[in-house]
């Protein structure tokens, strides 16, 4: 399918910059609305002779000493004007100077019409001054003393406006007053727009929305509780709450005789890791820094887990990757691995750490064949199973949504190895992303494909504008219905410029950590299924058109990633688990999966904004791993010696595996600079779970004495498990050299006793032929009888 190009119109394309976590996100989300509400119109001067207004003291809170008087909007109706209609602003004035106010009124103004996205861009960028038509003043409150708020009401008939053809229309809310008794000048200003439309509407546009639901991790690498945190987010109130709250009170309608069902359907992206942190929370006391019961939301946990059962079963849901990674910043550090492990919908997605012990991998036969008893291989990932489990949904694990718009093409192969088919970019990550949001006066087809290593990938293409105006309606000068009104001129500037009978079809994907409510993102999800130039659509149904080219992947300046520093801490504690990885007996991401959890929630994508806390993380993961290779060590003896009894007696060592699975380590034994003693390598051995293992190693001494010998084990691959054991090898046993010279010696001092008792023999032979012996005369001893030795 190709776009047909509308005419192009004067003016430029809006810059407005994609959402971003944290509170850089919003900023940037709130930049084009601000731009909207604050710059879109220029003041106008004071009356002739009017004294400047007093100046503001500093520290009492005043936004802009020219203008004192803040204005929220309670009430802007009709959302869309037909000829003839009444035009309602209710709200609240708030004096926010330091001096009183008076004689307040109220009155609305416009600008020159816009009728396609690129002029309404274009007077983003460059405001209309909004002083085509002036409506009259109407009156407001008396007086405002500083910090006093006051109600006020003002009507003006879309007649007075003189709207003249259907489009959208810049407009002022102007407040007038009296400052401190000074002459009546402007006070207070809020920019916004009015949209005509046909009563027939001859173009429609198909919105879908993707409404996430995801939080940094609150456990530690671990699996305990860093603090309490999440109990704050899912209480009354809190951000997950009213993120919730925003789908639960979306209208609904019943057939006769069936249950009120939602009039559209909001796709949810439920991350798994926070699902499972809520059952955690649920199933009862918990522990928050190693403090026992400490944990204070085990009774909003349930609540919360329970309402979004109840909008899980009414709406389709996406699993996120476990711990929504970040991938992008994992696959240029060559951590390609985690993001696999993360993926819901690929069998390789093994990173959950439930509740109670961890499941033991199984391990195969002698002949390698898998056992009898073992499961059935898994064809999607742990997400998955934990959103079935917890929530009783089947949630879709084929689609992946870049938090911060944009994949490297690196990062969309592995993603598309891992089982993801769709993927979710913002509209600025396509080179030709304009056209497919139609924001250079052409259609609007938010499908398109980006090629990958092995095929394509289908693409959604995500509105970046309609994602800042929904991930900054709770900021947005004016209050949220301001932000909604913003939205309906985005939509119905597309439907005006786009062929009659045709369909524009967009998707709205909020910021992963929105801060909404059902008073701004609720009431424009409300608006797709109210009006009858818009029709709500879903994910999936948008699919289903047919794609439209809009160009190849591109990185938007400012992408933003996981700190270095935390990515090369976390790459280290993975370098160690994929060690012992090696080392493990069975199905590695089974035994390990605990600590690939840990790994994937320190890698949120919502940390982005916080690379001291992202550093922390990351350090804890590296601790957690390093912890877990210690539990594998060469037992040392009691008092630091071995003896051996011969000369090949084996030299016996036990081995600790403290590990809920069986691993397969060498055990090192070497000597330090000793010739006396040789120890034979006895290849890998298979230690069982939490057991000690005695492991004799074949010795050979060549002399006795001790010897200096160190021992540690390794995995397959030479990785170090455990300490290394420094001990003393004692041997009194003879070795084949020292054998050799005391048997020579022996036979030596053998022969000469033979000798001695030879020559003995011999000369008692020879004297008893000779005769007697002479006696010696008187006085003469006889000479000494000398020994044969």
């Amino acid at each position: 399918m190709t776009r047909p190009a509308a005419a192009r119109v004067g003016g430029r394309p809006a810059a407005d910059a994609p959402a971003r976590p944290g509170a850089v996100r919003r900023a940037a989300a709130l930049a084009p609305l601000v731009a909207g509400a604050l710059v879109l119109t220029a003041p106008l001067p004071p009356s002739a002779g009017a004294a400047p207004p007093a100046p503001a003291a500093p520290g009492d809170g005043v936004v802009d000493p020219e203008r004192p008087v803040r204005i929220e909007v309670g009430r802007f109706e009709p959302r869309t004007v037909t000829p003839g209609s009444l035009i309602t602003v209710t709200g609240t004035l708030t004096n926010t100077g330091p001096v009183p106010i008076t004689d307040l009124s109220v009155r609305l103004q416009r600008g020159d019409v816009r009728t396609n996205r690129a002029q309404l861009a274009a007077s983003i960028d460059d405001p209309d001054p909004a002083t085509t038509v002036l409506a009259s003043f109407r009156d407001g409150p008396e007086d405002l003393a500083p910090g006093d708020s006051a109600g006020f009401s003002y009507t003006v008939p879309s007649d007075e406006l003189r709207l003249e053809r259907d489009g959208v229309y810049p407009a002022l809310l102007n407040v007038n007053g009296t400052v401190d008794g000074d002459e009546q000048r402007r006070v207070g200003e809020l920019s916004t727009f009015v949209v005509q439309q046909p009563i027939e509407p001859t173009a429609r546009a198909a919105v879908a929305w993707l409404w996430p639901l995801s939080e940094p991790s609150h456990r530690t690498a671990s699996g305990g509780f860093a603090d309490d945190g999440l109990a704050e987010v899912i209480a009354e109130g809190g951000r997950l709450d009213r993120a919730l709250a925003v789908v639960e009170r979306l209208p609904a309608a019943a057939a006769p005789g069936e249950p009120a069902a939602p009039t559209l359907s909001v796709t949810l992206a439920i991350d798994p890791a926070l699902v499972e942190e809520l059952s955690i929370m649920a199933d009862g006391p918990y522990a928050v820094d190693g403090e026992e019961d400490a944990g204070t939301g085990t009774e909003e946990a349930r609540a919360f887990l329970e309402r979004l059962r109840k909008v899980a079963d009414a709406h389709p849901v996406v699993a996120l990757p476990y711990g929504d990674v970040e991938p992008d910043s994992l696959q240029l550090a060559g951590l390609a691995g985690v993001i696999t492990r993360s993926l819901p919908g690929s069998p390789d997605g093994s990173a959950q750490d439930p509740p109670g012990a961890a499941p033991e991998p199984a391990t195969p036969t002698a002949d390698g064949a898998a056992p009898a008893d073992e499961e059935p291989a898994r064809t999607t990932g742990a997400g998955s199973v934990v959103l079935d489990e917890v929530l009783d949904v089947t949630p879709a694990t084929d689609l992946a949504w870049a938090a911060d718009g944009t994949f490297e093409p690196a990062t969309l192969d592995t993603l598309h190895e891992g089982g993801i088919e769709r993927v979710v970019l913002a509209g600025d990550a396509l080179t030709d992303g304009a056209s497919a949001v139609g924001r250079d006066a052409s259609d609007a087809v938010a499908h398109t494909t980006v090629p990958v290593a092995d095929g394509t990938l289908d693409v959604l293409v995500a509105d970046p504008t309609l994602t800042a105006v929904v991930g900054g309606a709770e900021d947005i000068p004016g209050g949220p219905r301001l932000a909604e009104q913003r939205y309906l001129a985005e939509l119905a500037a597309l439907t005006l410029q786009s062929p009659p009978g045709s369909e524009q079809t967009l998707l709205v994907a909020p910021p992963r950590d929105v801060r909404a409510g059902p008073d701004g993102a609720g009431a424009m999800m409300a608006d797709t299924a109210g009006l009858p130039w818009l029709r709500p659509s879903t994910v999936t149904a948008l699919g289903d058109v047919p794609a439209a080219d809009a160009g190849t992947v591109t990185i938007p300046a400012g992408e933003r990633r996981l700190d270095p520093q935390g990515v090369a801490t976390l790459a280290e504690a993975v370098q160690v688990r994929n060690e012992l990885a090696d080392a493990v007996v069975g199905d590695a991401g089974v035994a390990l999966q605990a600590y690939d959890a840990g790994i994937a929630r320190s890698a949120s994508t919502l940390r982005t904004d916080d690379p001291a806390a992202f550093l922390a993380v990351a350090g804890t993961a590296r601790t957690a791993v390093e912890r877990l290779r210690e539990r594998v060590t060469v037992v040392a003896p009691a008092d630091g010696t071995y003896s051996l009894a011969s000369s090949t007696a084996p030299l016996v060592l036990t081995v600790d595996n403290d590990l809920p699975f069986a691993v397969e380590v060498l055990l090192q034994v070497r000597t330090r600079g000793s010739r006396g003693l040789s120890i034979a390598d006895i290849g890998l051995q298979t230690l069982a779970p939490r057991e000690r293992t005695t492991l004799s190693v074949p010795t050979e001494v060549r002399s006795s004495g001790g010897f200096a010998v160190t021992a540690e084990v390794t995995t397959p691959s030479g990785g170090p498990l455990g300490q290394r054991v420094d001990m003393q090898v004692k041997s009194t046993a003879y070795g084949p050299i020292s054998l050799s010279i005391t048997i020579g010696a022996a036979s030596l001092l053998g022969l000469l006793f033979l000798r001695r008792f030879v020559n003995l023999v011999r000369r008692r032979r020879r004297g008893a032929v000779a005769g007697p012996a002479e006696i010696p005369p008187p006085g003469l001893s006889a000479p000494p009888t000398r020994s044969p030795v």
